[in-house]
């Protein structure tokens, strides 16, 4: 196991610590220290992701939730680009929309989690390198995440008629019903577009804060070499 010689002044929360001694990642990540620094890029990372999912225009020019589309999604999307653009815009908005309407529900879900890391979590972080901490909080959350937005999403396609309206724009060739595997019954697609579009949204939540984290590695690393001072990004405040 890699080995950091810690002598230097670590400043955080205000707090001076002098540490003079060679220690393992694991000993330093198991401290106050590492559970902050780790902590403070988290919480970074869930600050980002509220301020995308919050801004309608953010979230739909950004590639990470592009790529964070389901594969019948992706193609529901392309099959009305070709008959029905604005329809397929529109689709892309109600999530947006949807999106912004759960943040609220999301982030303190992924606060808690992250309040609520253990030594041995945040050992395991410091062990596992880049995208450790976003696969912890994942494991932590993403079960909860999808129980809790499912229902707001629904509703809020539901609100928005989004399946009525997609399958109008298909001149009732039942496309939709195509996609998601069968002649389903219109209620039975809402249900099904509603679990596609959570499933883009709790995706999406975890590439933000893993693309955060991946930004954040070098402080981290610095931090927990000793480091003069953490130099991790410090979270915006998040505002629901």
């Amino acid at each position: 196991m890699k080995k950091y010689l810690i002598s230097a002044f670590i400043l955080l929360g205000g707090a001076a610590v002098i540490v003079s001694t060679t220690q393992s990642c694991v000993a330093v990540a198991t401290s106050s220290i590492g559970l902050a620094v780790i902590k403070r890029v988290l919480l970074g990372g869930i600050a980002r992701m509220a301020g995308i999912y919050k801004s309608k225009d953010a979230f739909l020019k950004n590639d990470l939730l592009i790529n964070a589309l389901p594969d019948n999604l992706h193609k529901m999307y392309n099959l009305l680009e070709q008959i029905a653009p604005n329809v397929a815009q529109r689709g892309r908005e109600s999530v947006a929309e949807a999106a912004a309407y759960t943040v609220n529900i999301s982030a303190p879900i992924l606060e808690n989690a992250v309040n609520t890391l253990t030594a041995d979590e945040v050992s395991r972080i410091m062990q596992g390198g880049d995208g450790a901490a976003t696969q912890v909080l994942r494991e932590k959350t993403e079960s909860q995440l999808v129980a809790a937005l499912l229902p707001k999403v629904d509703q809020k396609l539901n609100e928005f008629g989004v399946v009525r309206t997609i399958n109008s724009a298909l001149q009732g060739r039942d496309m939709l019903s195509n996609l998601f595997g069968g002649s389903a019954p219109k209620t039975t697609q809402t249900s099904q577009l509603s679990e596609l579009a959570s499933e883009q949204l709790v995706r999406g939540i975890f590439l933000i804060i893993r693309n955060y984290e991946t930004e954040s590695r070098p402080a981290i690393e610095k931090a927990m070499s000793g480091g003069a001072k953490s130099t991790s990004p410090q979270p915006p405040k998040i505002l629901y």
